[in-house]
């Protein structure tokens, strides 16, 4: 009786925990929460299964419905959603997307048709004492492919480690709760455990529930651009180092603002050797003006995210001649995006940094339209300290 009041226990916790990962989804709707939330549905329906196996003792049916949600999809979505969260590459999602299409359907139909053993108890059944060994070499390939995603998926959030530490172990911690789900999963899977697989599936329906909640929640980086310089160091962050009156941002800084200032210097230089009449403006320059229209209340959330942006330009696009990021005082949720580039493919360049896409990935549960205007540059007229003025250091 013990077996049959937590596997229903199991099956109620695992409802709730899936209907609330789902309602999140909905307020925050990713492809990454989206393949998470089916991978809960997967398992909670294979513990809704297990309720009257355990009842009545378990049948080739409720089976086969457990060991497809706990052994197969269960962790091949767990997996596929990493991938989906933590890489930036499209051609790699593109390739995972392909293979997990194939691990769904092929291992699918063969536990679905295979011809099962020996006797069933009440207990969780361990998919050997009943599979033969090409469904065990599907549950195999499967558990491999998952494994191997998350493995990939840590090792992609580590080498962003450098640039922007904070985050990076964030990404790590969701991973890690996605793996602690996946491992949970397969020991269940393949030796079943009694009630103690019980508690391990409630212990990866847990996880899963946290790892949808810390994805959706990402933690912020003031850089208080807009609020008159750095943001102060966290004696928290990082371990301490010695200082010696620069950090390596400063140096960084100093440096790209020495090659700008040669850059003015020698165009200045050919103006005066040479006077002729001034020349007319590059058309070669491409401007871009978004307008953001936010969600009620989400304007400090899109703060944060557009602070990083600015500053990731700031730092690798020298090529961006001016990208500043405003308020508008009338229209408390609208900002305005003004972007200048020295040409097309500085654009382009643009468009294809990680910060850029990151913001992107990020800002998108905080708007709810976007208008973007293309310009052409007809006059202009600007001082050498503009861009000092916009994002003061």
């Amino acid at each position: 009786m013990v077996e049959v009041g937590l596997a229903f226990v199991c099956a109620l916790v695992a409802w709730s925990a899936t209907a609330a990962l789902s309602a999140r989804c909905y307020r925050n709707p990713q492809l990454y929460a989206g393949v998470w939330v089916a991978s809960g549905v997967s398992v909670t329906i294979a513990l809704s299964a297990a309720f009257p196996g355990a009842l009545l003792d378990f049948s080739g049916v409720t089976f086969r419905i457990f060991q497809i949600g706990v052994g197969l999809l269960g962790p091949l979505l767990l997996g596929w959603g990493a991938v989906e969260y933590a890489v930036r590459s499209a051609r790699a999602r593109f390739g995972v997307r392909l293979a997990v299409l194939t691990l769904t359907i092929v291992p699918l139909v063969v536990l679905l048709i295979d011809r099962l053993r020996g006797r069933y108890s009440g207990s969780y059944p361990a998919a050997g004492d009943h599979y033969d060994v090409i469904p065990m070499f599907a549950l195999g390939l499967v558990h491999a492919f998952a494994a191997g995603a998350l493995i990939a998926c840590a090792i992609v959030v580590l080498r962003r480690m450098r640039d922007r530490p904070r985050i990076a172990r964030h990404e790590l911690g969701v991973l890690g709760l996605a793996a602690g789900a996946v491992l949970l999963e397969v020991l269940v899977s393949r030796f079943g455990l009694g009630i103690l697989g019980q508690l391990m599936l409630v212990g990866a329906v847990a996880c899963l529930w946290t790892a949808g909640l810390r994805a959706a929640d990402p933690p912020r980086e003031r850089r208080g651009r807009r609020r008159g310089g750095r943001r102060a160091r966290d004696p928290r962050d990082d371990d301490p180092e010695p200082d010696d009156g620069y950090d390596d941002d400063d140096r960084f800084d100093a440096e790209e603002d020495d090659v700008r200032r040669k850059r003015r210097g020698a165009d200045r230089s050919a103006d005066y050797d040479e006077p002729v009449a001034p020349p007319r403006p590059s058309q070669r320059l491409r401007g871009i003006i978004t307008i953001y229209t936010l969600a009620e209340g989400q304007g400090d959330a899109f703060d944060d995210c557009a602070d990083e942006v600015v500053d990731g330009v700031d730092r690798h696009e020298p090529d961006t001649l001016l990208f500043a990021c405003h308020t508008v005082s009338s229209a408390p949720q609208q900002r305005i995006v003004y972007a200048i580039y020295r040409d097309q493919l500085a654009y382009e360049e643009h468009e294809q940094q990680p910060h850029v896409n990151d913001f992107v990935r990020r800002s998108a549960p905080y708007v709810v339209a976007t208008n973007v205007i293309e310009l052409a540059l007809s006059g202009a007229s600007a001082t050498d300290g503009l861009a000092g003025m916009l994002m003061p250091h």
